[in-house]
């Protein structure tokens, strides 16, 4: 009897054998080769429906463990968490598996007898909304784009990461997201996913989590959007991988696409189309930024740590955006981390930068980043090259090889970031956001004379200062509210100030005694000062009409107090400005989605009033797509565009012209104005984009201050306020053909562009504007290789035109001294040597940790390789009554090193 119960166990284990093996087959081949991500309830929610299996666990215990894998298959996902989290399963009837804790028993007694797992849904045609956010950071993710494959239904989530998806066929369906430096992702919907507040939580492309790695289908630098003419986004996290020559920069990332200028070392500013830095709109998370350099330019204000996202409009912009002539930069911020308290440092050749973020429970979320310069070899470099120009000359004489000079050079830049982000509830988000930058530069020298024992002219051990000072920076801040009504009507209502000044002291002064024994104080150079207070107030609404249109709706109002001051010497002050305005706008535009998705129209209007000349401006914009095949697409925009508040250029053919802000008045300076026309057609496939535009733009009430003063006989100089009014166009046409796929990606584009003025006062033709640039060709590259990212560019442009004067005279001034004065020749009459160079970098990225965070990298960054003398602009000097040319030149070759440290 014992033998035949042996035998009886040994057969019943090893059929029970063979029917676990079975089951690890028929688990083996159920392939779940895509990246697994949320909680244990949101990925059995996630995979259910597709696999045909039930999951029975304890819910309230085991449902909120975290998941990041990329399984092979379903074998393999449930013994990574068995392993990972010490607990077993069992596979029973139907399709059933079970998960219980390692030391816990099945119970044998309860046969599981369910129905067959295949979902069936159980509501149709409803509206899903919800948020889409980084899995790492809570952050979330604006503009993100969200369609169900098959139909026209789609969507893009709002700046504060918020969608609604109207129509949604079943709660089965699934829904496909994108967005720029992430890896795709594909969300299944059940009956019980959550229909007014789905959160869809998505990785960075090519994060490292261990046992599996994020790999996107695109990890593009660039993305051009598809349902918005001229628009463009880039990757703040990706612009690390570029080369630089001291810092990441989002704005010198955006002068490698299409249409936006190079070949302006000088100027982090964007120069689009043929338009000027003032003609583009700055916005950082509402308020406005009227100056983005730091370092004489060398790059931009704007601190990568603080950004989360950023996309540039070109030309044709919505109608939500006013108040400029050429395009817009839209920056958000970053809200800080959600989930867990985190920082991090970058240091590099020119400043140091540090940022610290976390959460306050689970409502709150604060972040922190500033940065500071030091004075490397580099920045040194730097600081000598741009702030080096020729001192002003002394008044009424010199000491010659017996004066000694002494030379106090003080120099730095920092700004600052702050934000804090309330959450009450999942309808609204409080932030308060902060910014502050500023630059100081002191090359001041004090020259100190002997005394020569009598006679007239310097003596009795005077001292004179030559001051070289300049100082200019940033302050904004913005209180925004955004409240989402219902499944439809979402609103945006900020308060926002911002603030600019720029001093400039370039004199030189002191005491001496003329012929007639008696002791003179003098001052001669230039000083400027220029101050700007922005308060603005403005509401947005989007409204979701159906699901093919969406109508966004609302009003701006701003008053401007602009200050500007330009002396010569200290007796005579040239020009003296302070005026104030208030700018009040309103505006609606929609977006209609017809033909099954194949045209989207966007119609709309802004009406603003500007109480300085009381007049109405009429801004009507419209652009449309429409997608001839699976592959081609055509598209074409429009619009009128006014600008109250403009960045006037001081001509000044010595030493380089200077640019101030100043408010329109209706009458010396007008309400500049243009007009847009954009046509373009694009070719798409899965790994390439092949892209043409062509624009032109009519620009009206365009206006110059210059220096050419009338001279009077008899009466020497007339300073009257010298504004040169002038109209001009703008016209060209881009090339881009990029490659979006795999381990190497970039693109490569072309420019032809032609920007021509004309001003009276100038003559009767046409000019080349300032920023005229006839060819532009980019190449951009970059190649992923295991830890080690590298990118290559090579930028050539045409050079910009200048105004060359072509001979001397000397005048009287009133203070009784006498000053050199220039004849100049035919405005911009002369181009510069053609830009170009060629730079590359290589950045290796350190271990990350086990959950996918990262640790940190090293960058090396070569800038200028082959050494190329480009020419910034031309000086000139009177010597012996005849003129001496100096070229200020660019930078030559340039490495820098960086190391950025996660923690």
């Amino acid at each position: 009897m014992k033998k035949f119960t042996k035998l009886g166990l040994f057969c019943f284990f090893a059929l029970f054998a063979q029917f676990l093996k079975a089951q690890d087959n028929e688990l083996s081949a159920v392939p779940l080769e895509e990246l697994l991500t949320g909680s244990l309830n949101s990925v059995f929610e996630q995979i259910g429906p597709r696999t045909g299996y039930r999951f029975e666990y304890d819910r309230e215990k085991l449902g909120k463990l975290r998941i990041v894998y990329r399984p092979n298959d379903l074998k393999n996902l449930l013994d990574h968490i068995c392993k990972e989290y010490q607990l077993k399963y069992m596979v029973g009837a139907s399709k059933v598996v079970r998960i219980i804790g390692k030391n816990e028993r099945f119970d044998a007694s309860k046969e599981i007898t369910q129905r067959n797992t295949a979902i069936k849904p159980t509501s149709f045609k409803f509206t899903l909304s919800g948020v889409v956010r980084d899995a790492q950071n809570g952050e979330s993710l604006p503009f993100a784009a969200l369609n169900i494959p098959g139909t026209t239904i789609g969507t893009s989530s709002n700046v504060d990461g918020w969608f609604s998806l109207l129509e949604v066929p079943s709660d089965t369906s699934t829904i496909f997201v994108s967005y720029l430096g992430y890896a795709p992702k594909k969300v299944f919907l059940t009956p019980s996913s959550s229909k007014t507040n789905l959160i869809i939580e998505m990785h960075p492309a090519g994060t490292d989590l261990g046992e599996v790695t994020v790999v996107a289908e695109r990890e593009e630098l660039l993305r051009t959007n598809t349902q918005t003419v001229s628009m463009l986004k880039m990757s703040p996290a990706k612009i690390a991988t570029l080369p630089n020559a001291g810092e990441r920069d989002i704005m010198r990332a955006f002068q490698l696409m299409p249409g936006v200028s190079a070949a302006n070392e000088n100027s982090s500013g964007l120069f689009v189309r043929g338009g000027t830095p003032d003609q583009n709109l700055n916005i950082f998370d509402g308020f406005t930024v009227y100056h983005v350099d730091h370092l004489f330019g060398f790059f931009s204000a704007f601190n990568p740590n603080a950004i989360k996202d950023v996309q540039l409009y070109k030309g044709g912009f919505p109608a939500k955006f006013g108040g400029r002539l050429s395009s817009v930069a839209e920056i958000t911020g970053k809200d800080g981390n959600s989930r867990r308290a985190s920082g991090g440092f970058d240091i590099g050749m020119l400043s140091a930068n540090a940022y610290f973020e976390r959460p306050f429970g689970e409502k709150v979320t604060l972040l922190v980043a500033g940065r500071r310069s030091w004075r490397s070899p580099l920045y040194n470099t730097l600081f000598d090259r741009f702030a080096g120009e020729s001192e002003p000359a002394l008044p009424g004489g010199g000491g010659g090889n017996l004066a000694s000079f002494s030379s106090t050079v003080a120099s730095y830049f920092y700004d600052l970031n702050g934000k804090l982000t309330f959450k009450p509830n999942n309808k609204d988000i409080y932030t308060i956001s902060f910014y502050n930058g500023t630059d100081d530069m002191d090359n001041s020298t004090t020259l100190s004379l002997p005394n020569f024992g009598g006679g007239g002219g310097f003596g009795g051990g005077s001292g004179f200062g030559i001051n070289d000072l300049t100082t200019w920076g940033n302050t904004g801040g913005s209180l925004k509210w955004s409240r989402r009504w219902n499944d439809r009507l979402y609103s945006n209502t900020m308060l926002g100030t911002s603030s600019y000044f720029s001093k400039r002291d370039r004199t030189a002064g002191g005491s001496f005694t003329d012929d007639n024994g008696e002791e003179r104080n003098i001052r001669n150079g230039t000083l400027e000062n220029n101050d700007l207070q922005d308060l603005t107030f403005r509401s947005d609404f989007e409204y979701k009409l159906s699901k093919n249109n969406q109508l966004d709706f609302g009003l701006q109002v701003t008053h401007n107090n602009i200050a500007y001051t330009y002396a010569q010497n200290d007796t005579v002050t040239i020009l003296n400005r302070d005026e104030s305005g208030l700018i009040s706008a309103l505006y609606v535009q929609d977006k209609l989605s017809l033909l099954n998705d194949r045209l989207v129209i966007q119609p709309g209007v802004r009406v603003t009033h500007f109480d300085v000349t009381n007049k109405l401006y009429f801004e009507p914009r419209a652009s449309l797509t429409y997608q001839v095949t699976q592959k081609v697409k055509v598209k074409a925009a429009t619009g009128q565009f006014y600008q109250m508040a403009n960045r006037i250029v001081r001509e000044d053919i010595l030493r380089g012209s200077r640019d101030f802000w100043i408010l329109s008045d209706g009458e010396n300076v007008p309400v500049s104005a243009s007009q847009h026309f954009i046509g373009g057609i694009s070719y798409e496939t899965k790994d390439y984009l092949f892209d043409i535009e062509a624009y032109h733009k009519n620009l009206d009430n365009l206006t110059e201050y210059s220096l050419r003063y009338d001279v009077q006989p008899g009466r020497g100089v007339s300073y009257d306020e010298n504004f040169f009014n002038g109209s001009g166009y703008a016209q060209g046409v881009e090339f881009l053909a990029q490659k979006k796929y795999g381990k190497y990606n970039g693109w490569v584009s072309y420019t032809l562009g032609r920007v021509r003025y004309n001003f009276a006062n100038y003559g009767p033709d046409d000019f080349p504007a300032n920023q005229d640039v006839t060819n532009e060709f980019k190449m951009v590259h970059t190649y992923k290789l295991g830890k080690f990212d590298f990118s290559a560019t090579w930028i050539y442009a045409t050079g910009r035109p200048y105004t060359a004067p072509e001979g001397a005279y000397q005048l009287t001034l009133l203070d009784g001294t006498q000053q050199d004065y220039i004849n100049i020749g035919a405005k911009n009459g002369r181009r510069l040597p053609d830009y170009h160079r060629f730079d590359a970098a290589a950045t290796y990225h350190f271990n990350p940790r086990s959950d996918g965070r990262e640790v940190g990298s090293l960058g090396l960054s070569l800038f200028n390789i082959y050494n190329r003398a480009n020419t910034w602009y031309k000086e000139y000097e009177i010597v012996d009554d005849q003129l001496v040319e100096n070229s200020v030149l660019f930078l030559g070759f340039t490495p820098n090193l960086s190391l950025s440290i996660k923690f």
